[in-house]
């Protein structure tokens, strides 16, 4: 589709939105992310064309009727995308379009949808533009609910990628019963999945087109306790060796996600396990490995806590559901291991808590490769079910949020992490490291308000030592500016020594908002909700908008 026909399109949609009954109900919101690239004696020289790059992405839903409903959504990378956006987000284009109809308990979904079959972990299609994800599906979506006790979806349709679609073809099913009616007042679901992925691009005598998963859950939740588990088993699948997919190195794939919690009283627990063993599943197999999420089918995070501090996510773990045989020493087949929180609140006018209360959180979590018998001349490898092998990552925090009077309050962090780079990139080395973080916030008045931050990392690994730190100044609820820097300080090498300094500001009016920001990128992993994807080092002007148009 190029640019007239979309002009041409938009204007009918305004028209008949303005100016008939058609459309009842019509709501647009725009985002824009651009950035103006500079040559940089740090951060190196910017060797492309088209300094200016912008992603910009137009989205309209509406009403037809109580029963019809429209989205559409046209994108514009102009001239390019964003630095490491993948290479199909290009020009401008048609993104998404679907055609919903809803009546009684019966939905029907025509073009691209969103879907997520019980965690994820089988299926979750969605989108996410700071990451450069959007794995909408193009097809049929239908569900149907019998009185509120069970929900069936069924769907079939191509993955998107850019503005291109997967040659591969999803087929899902998923079915929900609700027993609560017979449990006192708590919730019990019992889920059943099933998805099929159909590549026929890479058709052998090898293996099958289609790679199957079977998923079953079960939830639980009463007024303070809650826990569900969920097991997943997938079928043989040929093992990407050095790029290639393998005719001989063809292995099944597994997943269990444990998960339990308790909260009463001030006190909460959480805790999640999970196993994952050739878990990762692309709807083209030769996808695998690109590093721009594209063609993923289910979703895997990194089960750490999100923290929200430059430094703690200096060495952040990104999961490791894949099999991959680089050498003797260095064998992976996914990963083994576990997360738990406890939160608990100091009640005001205590010794310890003070007059406002005081928040105490405490996370700790660990990831390991799975153990077992691994044969690296045969590419072949057997595991034990609940074998920790060698260890990827591990963290312990500890954060304590105080407020010490009506204008000012902090927030103390200390981490202590352990990160494999050897393992977790392939790559050398282990770093150690203990990350302080302090943040205080002084509330000037009704409107203005202060905020100070302070970090610091410390290893002996890698590049050693870290500092920074960060003032934001909210003149009022609208309007604020801030200055960051980051400074690898102890860095051997000395040409290696680099404030990534940034400033800015935001502004926002109305259902509209405006940012700003000159400085410079660190390169490295970008992540959100436990997705990564990479960033090279970069310098100059970025600014954004977002606004809802009616």
């Amino acid at each position: 589709m190029n640019k007239k026909t979309i002009l041409i399109l938009f204007i009918f949609l305004y028209n008949t939105t303005s100016y008939s009954q058609l459309f009842k109900y019509t709501t647009a919101s725009f985002n824009s992310f651009s950035a103006y690239y500079l040559d940089d004696s740090k951060t190196g020289d910017f060797n492309e064309n088209n300094r200016f790059r912008s992603n910009n992405y137009l989205n309209i839903k509406s009403n037809i009727d109580k029963n019809w409903n429209l989205e559409l959504q046209v994108e514009s990378y102009a001239p390019n995308s964003l630095l490491n956006y993948s290479p199909n987000f290009k020009e401008t284009n048609l993104s998404t379009f679907n055609i919903a109809y809803n009546k009684n308990n019966l939905n029907i979904s025509i073009g691209n949808f969103y879907e997520q079959f019980g965690s994820g972990m089988t299926l979750r299609s969605w989108e996410d533009k700071n990451l450069g994800i959007n794995n909408s599906i193009r097809g049929l979506n239908t569900k149907y609910r019998i009185n509120d006790e069970f929900n069936i979806t069924a769907l079939i349709g191509q993955q998107k990628k850019g503005f291109k679609y997967s040659k591969g073809y999803i087929l899902g099913f998923d079915s929900e019963f609700d027993f609560s009616k017979i449990t006192n007042g708590s919730t019990l679901l019992l889920g059943l999945s099933y998805v099929g992925r159909n590549d026929q691009r890479t058709k052998s005598e090898f293996f099958p087109e289609t790679t199957h998963m079977f998923s079953g859950r079960l939830d639980y939740s009463s007024n303070s306790f809650y826990s569900n588990i969920e097991i997943i088993d997938k079928s043989k699948n040929p093992i990407t060796v050095f790029g290639s997919l393998s005719n001989t190195f063809i292995k099944k794939g597994s997943s269990l996600l444990f998960n339990s919690g308790y909260f009463n009283n001030g006190f909460g627990i959480d805790f999640t396990f999970r196993r994952l063993e050739n878990m990762s599943l692309f709807s083209e197999r030769e996808a695998y490995g690109n590093p721009y999420n594209e063609s993923i089918i289910n979703y895997l995070p990194a089960l750490t806590k999100q923290h929200d501090y430059s430094l703690a996510n200096l060495y952040v773990y990104s999961a490791q559901p894949n099999v991959s045989f680089q050498t003797n020493d260095l064998m992976k087949v996914g990963e083994i291991g576990m997360q738990i929180d406890l939160y608990y609140f100091l009640e005001k006018n205590t010794f310890l808590g003070g007059k406002y209360g005081t928040n105490i959180s405490v996370n700790g979590a660990v990831w390991n490769n799975l153990d077992g018998n691994f044969d690296f001349n045969n590419q072949n490898y057997d595991t034990d079910l609940f074998g920790f092998g060698q260890k990827y990552f591990s963290e312990l925090s500890l954060e304590i949020r105080k407020k010490w009077s009506s204008k000012f309050d902090n927030i103390f962090l200390f981490i202590n992490q352990f990160y494999n780079s050897r393992f977790i990139e392939e790559k050398v080395g282990e770093v150690n490291s203990n990350v302080l973080v302090l943040e205080n916030t002084y509330k000037i008045n009704d409107k203005k308000s202060l905020r100070f931050e302070l970090q610091h990392l410390s290893t002996k690994d890698d590049n050693k030592n870290w500092s920074a730190y960060a003032i934001e100044y909210n003149l009022n609820s609208a309007f604020s500016v801030y200055f960051s820097d980051l400074y690898n300080y102890q860095n051997p090498k000395q040409e290696k020594k680099i404030h990534y300094y940034n400033f800015g500001g935001s502004y926002s009016k109305g259902i509209n908002r405006f940012t700003i920001n000159y400085g410079r990128q660190r390169g490295g992993l970008v992540c959100t909700g436990g997705i990564c994807r990479y960033v090279p080092e970069s310098s100059g002007l970025s600014f954004s908008i977002s606004s809802t148009l009616f």
